[in-house]
């Protein structure tokens, strides 16, 4: 099950050198100049969980497999790129195909790196690129609307009900709201996210700040913190020239290094468990001699829809799962101990995975 995060962003704001550093790659290239990136770079990282390892350890696996989520680096927007500025309408296609939207904002001032509006105020340029995926929305929407009116008149259901998803989603635009602020039921949930509407994609802030504001951030990360805490959007602090160095050192120096520039962990990791947030995401585990592997769900998946993750053929022939709480797991130094202590939990096929279980699958081939 794989999982997209579009970073995006205006010009020379820093995403190419933050995609560097989240891959390790020089991958993307890295230039003041705008459009630097033109085809969308793509690059997978582990996420991080220190707690992969204390299972690797208690049951001596001799393989650890991280899960994992993938990062595309999509070309710089700029204003008018709903009208095909820039490479607006590239941008615009290439955000479509991502699930969740990080926007890196540039928060720090610097006259060596040029700004397309010849200012740095990230709050505007954060309504610029809204702006922008809104007017796309609009348009989108109403070429739509009107392809569908003959099926409607005709009385076609699912046109009907898509032209009342539209309806709302234009409604909520042409009043100054992205779609994702229209409250969708359950039943037009998988209506809903066919529409691929780029104002649905949820959205995370990333505020890139100079290294001396790593930390504590800085009056232009406050105002987008201010900016998003009133749209319910969530935001990151990082430094991209921090974390472009830290992506050279080994992990004994880059701990060195974090621990000199008074940080508790790297950006990086806070922006992945951020994406993983965002796209409400959470991890169960299998662990074994010969592996301990973590896996990717959503929120609320069903045991067998869980093992399905792993193969087609364990939720097909899904009969049970044994489990044990990641706690539990520890405090018993294993399966064997919380088995003994009765913690091992034989679950069926309505359980719902809860983030950290550890799980066994049993199943007909």
């Amino acid at each position: 099950m794989g999982f997209k995060m579009g970073i995006v962003g205006l010009p020379n704001v820093g995403k190419s050198t933050l995609f560097n550093a989240l891959t390790k790659t020089a991958a993307a290239q890295a230039a003041n100049f705008p459009f630097c990136t033109i085809e969308p770079n793509v690059g997978d990282v582990a996420v991080p969980d220190p707690r992969l390892d204390k299972l690797a350890a208690i049951a001596s696996s001799k393989q650890i497999i991280p899960t994992r989520m993938t990062f595309v680096d999509i070309a710089g927007l700029v204003k008018g790129a709903s009208k095909g500025e820039g490479l607006g309408n590239q941008f615009l296609a290439n955000i479509r195909e991502v699930d969740a939207i990080a926007h890196v904002l540039r928060c720090f001032d610097d006259g060596d790196v040029t700004h397309v509006e010849g200012r740095v105020d990230p709050v505007a340029d954060a309504e610029t690129i809204e702006t922008e995926l809104m007017i796309a929305d609009m348009e989108s929407i109403e070429k739509r609307l009107q392809n569908l009116s003959r099926k409607v008149r005709g009385g076609d259901k699912e046109a009907v009900a898509q032209e009342r998803l539209l309806k709302a989603a234009l409604e909520a635009l042409e009043n100054g709201q992205p779609a994702r602020a229209v409250e969708v039921d359950a039943e037009d949930a998988k209506a809903w996210k066919s529409l691929q509407l780029l104002t649905t994609k949820p959205i995370l802030y990333v505020c890139n700040v100079d290294e001396g504001c790593a930390k504590e951030g800085n009056e232009y990360s406050a105002a987008i913190e201010k900016m998003a805490a009133e749209q319910g959007a969530a935001t990151v602090l990082i430094s991209a020239q921090i974390e472009e160095e830290i992506s050279k050192l080994d992990g004994e120096e880059a701990e060195m290094f974090l621990c000199e520039m008074g940080l508790e962990e790297a950006g990086l990791d806070r922006l992945i468990r951020a994406g993983y947030g965002l796209l409400r995401l959470e991890t169960y585990f299998t662990v074994g001699p010969k592996e301990a592997r973590a896996w990717t769900i959503r929120i609320g998946t069903a045991a067998p829809q869980a093992a399905g993750v792993i193969h087609g053929d364990f939720e097909r022939g899904f009969i049970r799962a044994e489990t044990v709480a990641y706690d539990d797991y520890i405090a018993c130094n294993g399966e064997s101990g919380a088995r003994d202590a009765g913690k091992l939990r034989v679950e069926g096929k309505s359980y719902v995975v809860q983030d950290g279980d550890v799980m066994h699958f049993l199943f007909n081939a």
